[in-house]
């Protein structure tokens, strides 16, 4: 029948826009319902303002080691209020890009909150209680995550915030405890401590980081103590105390309860579906136990002809695994055999932390291998006699590659130190081309970069590092 459009997206975020862009460019009409800003959490709430602003902190110890490269800085004067300005302005910048792409590929964006009506029709609530509705041959739910509260620390905006809360701080405290040492936590903590707030961590896990390698964890944790962050893992968080401005945190192994004294608490454990009132379970789509949209390998729902990508299907929740996951649904729609998104292919997305130092990795770590009994082979190579590394200050940190035994194939990257964020996509187009570390260390690197490291901890896989 002849519906309104092809393919109608519910939520602007990297999934929904990636896929109305690509699906446009195949030829569909795409519309996408947004109910609040294009860009999603990651461009307004996440990935941009929060680099906007760690970017400001890395400024910022840059100054304070200044006089270790000869050059002589009066007194530093912090103004976090236009630091974040400028973050906000960034964003804004950011989202207008976003805005003339939809124009450009010819993509109706309708404001308004969206539920599905039945299978091809969506009612769209505007934000001046109009109501309308779309019919589309294709769905894609794109409608993203939130933070997730703990028990007896509710958010409020005030004293117990989720990260948008806290990237909307234009003052910061004094004092700041973060319950939670994934990226997020991470992230904040070294901003804040840059910025001179007391900060301590607290991880339920034994390592910070507890996704990634231990001894990416160990490495992150020593430089965050050796700046004075304080790190609390094995504990748990009990409770915030408003009245005496103080957290009840526990040791999970003994037991042992500690009151953390604090101005605000930021919670960074995780984030939870927006799938509430949607009407999906309604329209037959199968949702796990925490409300994630259950989808396969082309992101299909339960109902063939509605897609899910992003946050809300309870993979890792990356911006550009979402934008991964709408490609492959708008190909998917339009007939095209893209690449299957396999639970392999998800191990092998690339994970980043823009602390200080910075943290990325794909695939395995060396405990995984171990409890699945996998027989591999470690190359390590240090920053440390790199000669760009120590020319720039950044002689902290190292590369890890595991590979498999006995045929080479690429099993995990790990990297800690200044910048490793930007030596990760070389080693994910390694893996995708099915590189061995003997290819990687026989191709010449330019010196002197940072990435000679990568080149070095490849040679140290087959016991043949140059440097070390």
């Amino acid at each position: 029948m002849n519906r309104d459009t092809q393919l109608a997206v519910i939520g602007g975020g990297p999934g929904g826009y990636a896929a109305a862009i690509r699906a446009s460019q195949l030829g569909f009409k795409a519309t996408l319902v947004e109910r609040e800003h294009l860009g999603g959490v990651c461009l307004n709430w996440g990935c941009i303002p929060s680099k906007a602003l760690i970017h400001a902190a890395d400024v910022l110890e840059s100054l304070k080691d200044a006089a270790d490269l000869g050059i002589g800085i009066g007194e530093i004067v912090l103004d976090f209020g236009r630091t974040h300005a400028r973050s906000r302005t960034i964003v804004t910048k950011q989202a207008r890009g976003l805005q003339f792409l939809m124009r450009k590929n010819g993509i109706d964006v309708v404001e308004g909150r969206a539920s599905l009506r039945d299978a091809h029709t969506i009612g769209v609530e505007g934000a001046d209680g109009s109501a309308s509705d779309l019919t589309a041959d294709h769905i894609l739910l794109a409608t993203g995550g939130r933070p997730r509260s703990l028990p007896g620390l509710p958010f409020d905006g005030e004293t117990v915030l989720s990260s948008r809360h806290a990237l909307d701080l234009s003052e910061l405290p004094d004092r700041a405890v973060i319950v939670g040492g994934g990226a997020i936590g991470v992230e904040f903590a070294w901003l804040w401590h840059s910025f001179g707030v007391a900060v301590t961590v607290v991880e339920f896990e034994d390592q910070l980081l507890p996704q990634e390698d231990a001894d990416v964890a160990a490495e992150l944790t020593k430089r965050f103590r050796g700046r004075g962050i304080k790190v609390l893992t094995g504990h748990g968080a009990d409770g915030w105390d408003a009245g005496t401005g103080e957290l009840s945190v526990r040791d999970r192994n003994n037991g042992n309860a500690t009151r953390l004294p604090t101005d605000l608490v930021l919670v960074a454990v995780g984030i939870q579906p927006n799938t509430e009132n949607l009407n999906l379970v309604e329209q037959g789509i199968a949702l796990d136990a925490q409300g994630f949209v259950q989808v396969g390998e082309s992101l299909q729902t339960s109902v063939p002809h509605i897609y899910a990508a992003g946050d809300c299907t309870g993979r890792l929740p990356l911006a550009h695994v979402a934008i991964a996951q709408g490609v492959a649904a708008a190909e998917t729609m339009a007939g095209q055999e893209p690449e299957p998104l396999t639970e392999e292919r998800y191990r092998f997305m690339p994970r980043c932390t823009y602390a200080s130092p910075q943290v990325a990795s794909l695939g395995w770590t060396e405990a995984q291998l171990k409890e699945e009994g996998i027989p591999y082979n470690a190359g390590m190579s240090s920053l440390f006699p790199n000669g760009r590394a120590r020319a720039v200050g950044a002689g902290n940190g190292f590369v890890k590659i595991l590979a498999g035994d006995p045929y080479g194939e690429i099993l995990g990257v790990h990297m800690v130190g200044s910048e490793v964020t930007e030596l990760l996509p070389s080693l994910t187009l390694a893996h995708m081309m099915e590189l061995t570390p003997v290819e990687i260390a026989q191709t010449v690197h330019a010196h002197p970069t940072l990435s000679e490291v990568v080149m070095e901890a490849a040679a140290a896989v087959e016991g043949q590092p140059l440097h070390a």
